[in-house]
């Protein structure tokens, strides 16, 4: 029985994943670098020592700043985040409400970090549906490592097996499959090959469709 649902953020409660898209590529060509569109899917979700690791063997370069370069693509993010606002993703809403009147817990388990987390649920209306709100600033290995869906779960006091994940993103689906939390699927940028399937409960278009698992 489903006691919890986790979240991920960016790309599954709001519709960002796109600007990273565009954001990515731009902050590696500002410091020389020519980043492709399957490279930029490739970091997503990729968590601390992920991903500046992922990035140096990408551009078989060492010496890479990857702090300067996620520095300036932070910034880049909040200029589009500005200029578009921040769009809810489809069925979000109605499926937290459908949560909150079963009383099945929610929390938020993303790679993003607690200060824009906090700052984008609370401008967007979402933040006061979550009982907890898990950043990957707070763990040592960000996704696809368990550790943030383990955390979450622990400060949950439920047992992995009792929660559900909800993810757009193959690393995503990595981190709570191997913290062994229940799986569901919402893909964004891209969809799921035979393999990432195997490992979901679930595989839906919209967030209000997983109400069936709960009925």
């Amino acid at each position: 029985m489903i006691k919890a649902v986790l979240f991920d953020m960016d790309g599954t409660l709001i519709d960002t994943e796109k600007y990273y898209r565009i954001c990515w590529p731009k902050a590696m060509a500002h410091f020389g670098y020519e980043m492709s569109d399957e490279q930029a899917l490739s970091m997503r979700s990729l968590g601390q020592p992920f991903a500046p690791a992922h990035l140096k063997e990408m551009f078989a370069d060492e010496n890479l700043d990857y702090p300067a370069i996620r520095a300036y693509r932070k910034e880049l993010m909040e200029e589009y985040l500005a200029k578009n606002g921040i769009e809810i993703k489809r069925g979000a809403i109605e499926l937290l409400n459908f949560l909150k009147e079963k009383k099945i817990r929610r929390a938020v388990a993303t790679a993003t970090d607690m200060e824009r987390t906090e700052r984008y649920l609370k401008q967007i209306g979402l933040y006061p549906y979550f009982d907890e709100i898990i950043s990957a600033t707070m763990v040592e290995h960000g996704k696809p490592a368990p550790d943030i869906y383990t955390f979450a779960c622990a400060q949950l006091g439920l047992a992995p097996e009792e929660c559900l994940a909800v993810e757009d993103s193959p690393n995503g689906v990595m981190s709570a499959c191997q913290a062994g939390c229940q799986v569901a699927m919402v893909p964004d940028q891209t969809q799921p090959d035979d393999e990432l399937k195997k490992k979901l409960t679930i595989c839906a278009n919209t967030l209000d469709k997983l109400k069936i698992l709960f009925s």
